[in-house]
Formats: structure tokens, sequence, C-alpha cells
């Protein structure tokens, strides 16, 4: 029987993280912090499964390529206490097949997420575990073109975490 798991967070400057590093350490990837010259390497880290970027119909491709989708974000943010990123973690039914996990993610992140207009970065971890879950990294801004334009402060409203929660 599937056990019930969702929690968010904000990545943010003010706690000395990168969504860069974040990112990297998700999807275990080597990612290039442009802002700050730091190489984040976690290729050694076992457990990551499969990843996706998923946004909106018009976004251009740089999106999809997830050193530059969170280098232009760690771009657009200036002050030292900036909230960079919000994080979902979801455990994921164990009795699914791993792909019916990621349809499932899919499914729910083009709903909740990226109806929206924000961009998600999905990152699933151990899926032939006893403990399946996924890492969802959603942007902040808006897309604006070709570009990330201001905060949409409209995805800070506690009844939107309420809804993600009960989807």
């Amino acid at each position: 029987m599937a056990i019930y798991h969702l929690s968010s967070q904000i990545i943010k400057r003010s706690m000395g993280r990168s969504s860069v590093a974040a990112a990297a350490y998700r999807a275990g990837q080597k990612l290039l912090d442009e802002r700050t010259g730091l190489v984040h390497d976690y290729r050694a880290k076992t457990g990551c499964d499969h990843q996706l970027i998923l946004a909106p119909e018009h976004a251009p491709d740089w999106v999809f390529e997830r050193a530059q989708l969170w280098n232009r974000v760690e771009q657009k943010e200036k002050r030292k206490d900036a909230q960079l990123c919000r994080e979902i973690d979801i455990a994921l039914p164990v009795e699914l097949t791993q792909a019916q996990m990621i349809a499932l993610v899919t499914q729910y992140a083009q709903s909740a997420f990226i109806e929206l207009g924000m961009i998600a970065d999905i990152a699933f971890h151990h899926l032939d575990s006893h403990n399946p879950h996924c890492h969802i990294m959603l942007t902040m801004r808006d897309l604006i073109g070709a570009d990330l334009g201001a905060k949409n402060r409209q995805w800070n409203d506690k009844a939107l975490l309420v809804q993600w929660r009960s989807n």
C-alpha cells in the first residue's frame, strides 16, 4: 500500500544554497555554477534513475538544458537573500512500474505546474526500491518570451500548496 508524502521547500541563497547545486545533486550530474565558479559533481551519486524537464509550450530550447536553466535563474536573482526555486518532494507508490511512476508524475506536473507557467525539473530516485520518490524543482518566475520575467507571487499562495497536496 502506498504511503502518501508530499513536502515543499524554498531553495534560498540566505541558507547558502544554489539552484545549480541543488539541480546537480538531484539529477546526479556535473554542473558548473557560473555565478560562483563552483563545479558541482554528483555523477557518482547512486539511485538517480530518470530526469526530465517540462515547460510551457512556448518555452525556448535553453529551458531544456539543466545547466542553462538554473544558471539563468541564478543570474536573474541579485539579492543575497534571494529565493531561487521551489522544490516538491513526492513519494511514489511502490506498486507501480517505473514507466507508470514516470507517467504519473509527468501528468501531475503538467497539470499542477506547467499549466500555470512554471518550468519543472524532475528527478526520479530509487524507483526499484522500497522508497521510490521524485524531486520537482520549480521556477518562481514567469517565462516571458525567451527569458525569465518577474517572480510570480501568486505561486506562493498557501492554498496552491494545499491544492498540489490534494491532487
